[in-house]
């Protein structure tokens, strides 16, 4: 699919939308509890939101394919355009930029102008949160998610966020393996 059918097709699919504000409201609170349920210990706050993206990315994609009208993609440049101005734009009202591409074509990051979860959020000023927490980290596992739905399996992770001081937002999709499709063992 061309890249300016894509960014049509982003533009052109509506689904009804929650208020953004009660959006990041919610997920801040989400954060802010698991913060409190594992005691500051981001490293595992960022496991759990990564997993619980996770889970969402494997139900979402269903939802993705429905109201898009979309295909399969034929290989990951595509699958990247299709996510960022397709995904994004549907979900979050966001078109972040495709970028920074290996020479392999096998990893790429996503550059957020914007990150409408990080609306009015300050991060814990305790001297790690600055450091360890990467607040958005649910992004990273609706993605995997999602992407193994589709026979792809990837590594998701920030290597930037504004709200650690950083310039820009960016996160990096490495793909590791397509995945094959497989019969149970005992299946024929």
């Amino acid at each position: 699919m061309a890249s300016s059918k894509i960014a049509r097709v982003g533009e052109e699919t509506r689904v009804d939308k929650v208020n953004a504000e009660l959006v990041t409201l919610t997920y801040g609170t989400m954060v802010a509890q698991l913060c409190s349920d594992f005691d500051s210990n981001y490293v595992e706050v960022n496991k759990q939101l990564d997993r619980m993206g996770y889970n969402i990315g494997m139900r979402l994609i269903e939802d993705f394919f429905a109201k898009s009208g979309t295909q399969r993609c034929a290989n990951l440049r595509e699958t990247a355009e299709t996510v960022s101005k397709i995904g994004f734009k549907m979900f979050l009202n966001i078109t972040p930029i495709v970028t920074n591409w290996t020479v392999d074509n096998k990893q790429f990051s996503l550059i957020f102008e914007e990150n409408p979860l990080a609306d009015f959020v300050e991060l814990p000023d305790d001297g790690k949160a600055q450091d360890e927490l990467w607040y958005s980290n649910i992004l990273c596992g609706v993605l995997r998610g999602a992407l193994e739905m589709v026979q792809m399996q990837v590594e998701v992770h920030y290597i930037s966020d504004i709200l650690r001081g950083n310039d820009t937002t960016e996160m990096r999709i490495t793909l590791l393996r397509y995945i094959e499709d497989e019969m149970p063992p005992d299946d024929e």
